[in-house]
């Protein structure tokens, strides 16, 4: 469960080159696994962690209609990639590359979910920041029942004025 009464600060922590991240969920998002880097970024002990909701580090910046894009491209049982900022317990934030991908059970069924997560090119968050920004601007306008529409309506414009896929838009950044 997400805690709300996190309050979001403007101190920012970085990914060293060399860190990886890596959690795991079962299919209804609740962290089964977290590395020891996991841990210290989210600044949740082991204990806190496994049995939640992985968007108890979902920075209240990042656009619903992103984790939406996420959800259902995972549940279709393919990879996927993304710039994400995330918010640590004390509040401060951390931006990650994620990389999500299914776990199968020998029947081809999906049992969970594999995210690794490493150090963010500075470029791509200074591109995608504004990106957000409209994103959630526009969901908030638009209000919650209209909101993850409204934020994959700014995205999908994006991606058609530079005529590329949202795949081909993360690795060109």
């Amino acid at each position: 469960m997400k805690r709300k009464d996190i309050v979001p600060t403007q101190i920012e922590r970085q990914m060293r080159d060399e860190d990886f991240i890596v959690s795991k969920t079962d299919t209804k998002g609740i962290i089964t696994y977290g590395n020891p880097i996991f841990i210290e970024f989210s600044g949740y002990s082991e204990a806190e962690l496994i049995g939640t909701q992985h968007n108890i580090i979902r920075h209240p910046d990042m656009p619903r209609a992103a984790f939406k894009l996420a959800w259902d491209t995972i549940q279709a049982g393919q990879e996927f990639f993304a710039y994400v900022k995330n918010m640590s317990k004390d509040g401060s934030y951390y931006w990650v590359f994620a990389h999500i991908t299914p776990d199968f059970d020998q029947s081809g069924r999906i049992i969970g979910y594999t995210s690794v997560r490493r150090c963010p090119k500075r470029s791509a968050i200074e591109a995608l920041t504004p990106v957000y920004r409209q994103m959630l601007e526009a969901e908030q306008a638009a209000g919650a029942r209209d909101a993850i529409a409204a934020g994959t309506k700014v995205l999908v414009d994006l991606l058609n004025l530079k005529d590329m896929s949202y795949e081909a838009l993360v690795f060109a950044l």
